[in-house]
């Protein structure tokens, strides 16, 4: 596959097969983000499931923000509606929303609802689900709480999910956040997935392999002992 000049410069910053530090990998990663717009700082789990069997999600609370503005979608009626607003959703509403949506509409980024809409967002699951966008209870997504959960994720929430490979891809920040800032999230991350360790369904070792990337920037895999140690504090 044909790199750019951009590319190949930013992949002599990585030794092939090397391991990094969670501080070395976040600089690096820094250093490798030279696209003309803020690239956002991804980062890859590669875990022992058997997918198959089970799936790993749930959501994380990023301490320093994504760096994202985040469009959110909250179905929700009654009192529920001006708490969704007043947490700051962009949209809010019921039938009329599913019905923009059935027609092709998709200018939003999340979609929350309280429990006695589901059976409205229900109907919209082959539209929303492809995208990762179908509200879930797993996630804290479906909630009688809807204003906090507008909030948090206005703040810095952000989801992942397994794939049909076991591995997960979500976002830790953007490039052009302080080290710190990006580390904190970064470990917060790793936390979170650690603490949604199944009860079954694992080959080996949980987490196997974490990576961090900017988006068009090489992928950096973190150091096995300094993850564990992150992973150990859940414990």
């Amino acid at each position: 596959m044909k790199r750019s000049k951009r590319y190949a410069g930013a992949a002599t910053l990585v030794e092939p097969k090397a391991t990094y530090a969670l501080d070395d990998a976040v600089s690096k990663l820094k250093d490798g983000a030279t696209a003309k717009f803020d690239e956002t700082a991804e980062v890859t789990f590669v875990l022992g499931i058997i997918p198959s069997r089970v799936n790993v999600r749930g959501t994380c609370n990023l301490p320093n923000g994504t760096g994202k503005t985040v469009r959110i979608l909250a179905f929700a009626k009654g009192g529920a509606v001006a708490e969704a607003e007043g947490a700051g959703a962009d949209f809010v509403g019921g039938e009329d929303l599913a019905k923009k949506i059935q027609d092709g509409w998709f200018e939003f980024d999340k979609v929350v609802a309280t429990p006695d809409m589901m059976p409205v967002v229900g109907k919209l699951g082959k539209v929303l689900g492809p995208r990762g966008l179908m509200p879930s209870p797993k996630t804290g997504t479906v909630t009688k709480d809807i204003g906090q959960v507008v909030s948090e994720l206005k703040g810095g929430m952000v989801e992942f999910r397994s794939d049909r490979q076991g591995v997960i891809h979500t976002l830790f920040g953007k490039a052009s956040f302080e080290p710190a800032a990006l580390k904190d999230n970064l470990s917060e991350i790793i936390r979170s997935v650690a603490e949604r360790r199944p009860e079954d369904g694992i080959r080996g070792r949980y987490i196997r392999k974490v990576s961090i990337s900017s988006t068009m920037g090489p992928g950096i895999t973190l150091d096995a002992a300094e993850v564990n140690e992150i992973v150990e504090s859940t414990e």
